[in-house]
């Protein structure tokens, strides 16, 4: 790690955890406590726990946890130098000079560069002869020149090396345009530019960075839209197009559009408050980011069928948000573009009349479903029924679901009390369902067998269990330490991941460095400080540490002299008997 220690230690003591997460998360005290919903998965009930006590966070429905620096990386998608960047200016603290660049956040700080002066590349040649196509195509979109430069927008060359030649000219490398996207290499390992004869949409995050582009070609050529690649600074499913400009106009409501000239065009008639995936369905991790934003999303994809399948997806996820949806269908299956320019000066007035006139998601849900049946037979009038009342048995609020009865009652003519009997039958199989599928994931949990991080655990849980028992120990009461190191070497642990964690903690205490959560976490990725701090929360601080670590280390010596499966495999019955005799002398 190229920050110093010293410079953390002093983060640590300027930054509050708490304080810090409730910027992003709405915590209330439990105990010791205080919990919130996890901002890193989709939940109802509460299970993202901050202990301001152990400076860390810990979700108890995704796993998701770590110290405070861990918690940045995720929430903001950085590095850690990054993350320790925006932790040391909101404490005030000046970077120092050395970590600035280095690793991972150099190689991001180059693409940030590259793409911010590709993107003025881009919008200079749409000014030019060489984007009189791509200028004349937006002007014919209705688009204006304030909203063409406000949205950055610009036009990449027919010549697949100009973009290339003007980057390499600015001092960038080719191994650095390769990591934006912005450059591929040919098959003889020339590079040559990723877009090409496109107008071209900057995609821009939160901070004002240019992470990626999106390109609409002007030919036949498909694909008809192209989108930068995965990159380290750039992931489609956790971005939003125009986010940094419509949450700052949101006021509780955000409108989720398919395109990029959807967003652009209700921008431009004054509807601020419009994104746009990037060109993928809505993903989790981009609901959780709405959500930030947020009370109400307004759904307004298209009418045709691949509109209707991505409605319908995008309400299943932004549902376990919590958070309130409408679904907005324009007449005629125009898009909000096409909609606006139809209707002139009236574009906006009319555009906000049908936003006041959205229904909720459960109403759209149930018009899509009523549309699907003859409701003038009796058999196909049954099978409507019975699918409605499966889907309000989902819903969660029991008032809402009891009004939704009563009107689908009122206009089929049946009996409430029938329609409430069989949600009954359905609310009962779902929560069995539910329990059913919660017992399976605490048994995975417990055994190992959805560790990814830790993939020797599931064969050696005893082992394993006291490993991190006896990390989670240093960790909580250094003072240990002095005992462990001189009592248990590395090559005692049988898990691969918790003999390096234990090893890296011994050269810290070897070298007088301080080894808290937040002192190592450094040195890991984010999903093995998660794992990490699963030790923590599963192994507390225990009132007498050097008798449980004597404990513990006893374990590992117990385990340490139990044959492998293949050894057993191998061994002739001699040898076995021996082994278990010895295994059972122990124990008395």
């Amino acid at each position: 790690m190229a920050i110093s220690q010293e410079y953390i230690q002093e983060l640590k003591q300027r930054t509050n955890i708490v304080d810090v997460v409730s910027d992003y998360v709405t915590l209330k005290r439990a105990g010791r406590n205080m919990v919130g919903l996890c901002p890193f998965h989709s939940e109802k009930t509460p299970s993202f726990n901050v202990s301001g006590e152990n400076e860390f966070f810990h979700c108890f429905g995704c796993g998701a946890g770590g110290d405070v620096i861990t918690f940045i990386r995720r929430i903001e998608n950085l590095d850690y130098v990054d993350a320790v960047k925006l932790l040391a200016q909101r404490a005030g603290m000046q970077m120092p000079e050395d970590s600035k660049n280095s690793g991972l956040s150099g190689l991001k700080n180059r693409i940030y560069e590259a793409n911010r002066e590709a993107a003025r590349f881009f919008h200079r040649v749409l000014y030019s002869p060489d984007g009189k196509e791509g200028l004349e195509y937006l002007r014919k979109r209705g688009l204006s020149e304030k909203t063409i430069i406000h949205f950055g927008l610009g036009f990449s060359p027919q010549s697949r090396f100009e973009l290339t030649n003007h980057l390499k000219g600015k001092g960038f490398t080719n191994n650095e345009l390769l990591q934006a996207g912005l450059v591929k290499n040919s098959k003889n390992g020339y590079p040559f530019d990723m877009f090409s004869d496109r107008v071209m949409f900057p995609i821009i995050d939160l901070r004002g960075n240019v992470i990626g582009f999106g390109g609409r070609i002007m030919s036949d050529i498909k694909p008809k839209y192209l989108n930068t690649p995965e990159t380290p600074v750039f992931n489609k499913r956790k971005n939003l197009f125009a986010l940094r400009f419509a949450k700052n106009k949101a006021n509780g409501q955000l409108i989720l559009v398919e395109g990029y000239m959807d967003v652009i065009a209700l921008h431009q008639a004054g509807i601020e408050n419009a994104v746009a995936t990037l060109g993928t369905a809505l993903t989790e991790e981009q609901a959780l980011a709405i959500k930030r934003y947020c009370k109400e999303v307004v759904i307004c994809y298209d009418s045709d069928s691949a509109g209707q399948t991505a409605t319908a997806r995008a309400i299943d996820i932004l549902r376990t948000t919590g958070i309130e949806i409408k679904v907005l269908t324009i007449p005629d299956g125009k898009d909000p573009d096409e909609f606006i320019k139809k209707h002139g000066d009236q574009g906006s007035a009319r555009f906000r009349m049908l936003l006041e006139k959205s229904g909720n998601d459960i109403e759209y849900k149930l018009q899509k479903l009523r549309s699907s049946y003859d409701l003038g037979d009796t058999p196909q009038r049954v099978q409507f029924m019975t699918e409605a009342v499966r889907l309000l048995s989902e819903l969660d609020n029991s008032i809402e679901r009891d009004i939704y009865l009563a009107n689908l009652s009122r206009e089929l003519g049946v009996d409430k009390s029938a329609l409430t009997d069989q949600a009954k039958k359905y609310i009962s199989k779902n929560r069995r369902e539910a329990q059913k599928k919660q017992q399976r994931d605490v048994v995975m949990s417990m055994t190992g067998r959805k560790n990814k991080t830790n993939t020797e655990k599931v064969y050696n849980l005893r082992a394993s269990n006291a490993e991190e028992a006896i990390i989670a120990a240093l960790l909580y009461d250094p003072d240990t330490a002095d005992y462990v190191f001189k009592n248990l070497p590395p090559d005692r642990f049988v898990t691969g991941f918790n003999r390096r964690v234990y090893g890296s903690l011994k050269k810290r205490f070897e070298n007088n460095e301080d080894f808290t959560i937040t002192d190592i976490s450094g040195d890991y990725s984010a999903e093995e400080i998660s794992y990490i701090t699963d030790m923590l929360v599963a192994h507390p601080r225990d009132p007498d540490p050097l008798g449980a670590v004597k404990t513990y280390i006893g374990v590992l010596s117990e385990e340490s002299e139990r044959l492998t499966p293949e050894e057993l495999a191998k061994a002739d019955n001699d040898t076995i008997m021996e082994h278990f005799r010895r295994l059972k002398d122990k124990k008395k």
